[in-house]
């Protein structure tokens, strides 16, 4: 199983972007007075379009650990590889523990670091935020992070929608 990984960031601060609206009339959008946020720490199956996303409230080497243990439980027999870049999160300890916890069945590939075009899911993270937080101001953070795990839960089932969002083609 081969797997493109990395984090985002859910803000409660709207991303904003170009918008049309009328001439002289400007589109107002709210912002909170402070940048609460969550993380998202995620993999995606470059072969099957399935992904695995997790929410937490920090996105320490702990996290990122969960994460490998998670994709190592949803396959038990096979091999995982996962790609991503070389964020100190991803190297460390704890990682470790779990890559010799998995007894070679996990393969970690890093990839040039500040080089988001050769990871397919930072697409998959920007399709996020363009279908859930442009331009949206939430209630709060909280009502901020059903939406983000809807969008997940709703491509889950359309594996083959995930597969062009990131720009594999299946065999």
């Amino acid at each position: 199983m081969f797997y493109y990984a990395d984090e985002f960031n859910i803000s409660w601060l709207p991303t904003l972007r170009a918008m049309w609206s009328p001439i002289g009339q400007q589109v107002m959008i709210n912002t909170p007075q402070q940048p609460y946020k969550r993380y998202g720490l995620g993999a995606v199956n470059y072969h099957t379009g399935e992904t695995l996303v997790l929410v937490r409230q920090h996105k320490r080497r702990s996290e990122v650990a969960e994460l490998l243990q998670a994709l190592l439980d949803r396959d038990p027999t096979k091999t995982i590889y996962v790609a991503w870049d070389n964020c100190n999160t991803h190297q460390d300890d704890e990682v470790e523990a779990v890559v010799r916890g998995a007894a070679g069945r996990l393969v970690l590939l890093y990839l040039p670091t500040y080089s988001p075009w050769l990871n397919p899911i930072d697409m998959l993270w920007r399709h996020f935020r363009r279908e859930v937080t442009h331009c949206e101001l939430f209630a709060s953070l909280k009502k901020l992070i059903n939406p983000s795990l809807d969008f997940f839960e709703r491509y889950n089932p359309q594996p083959a929608s995930v597969l062009s969002i990131i720009g594999a083609h299946p065999n």
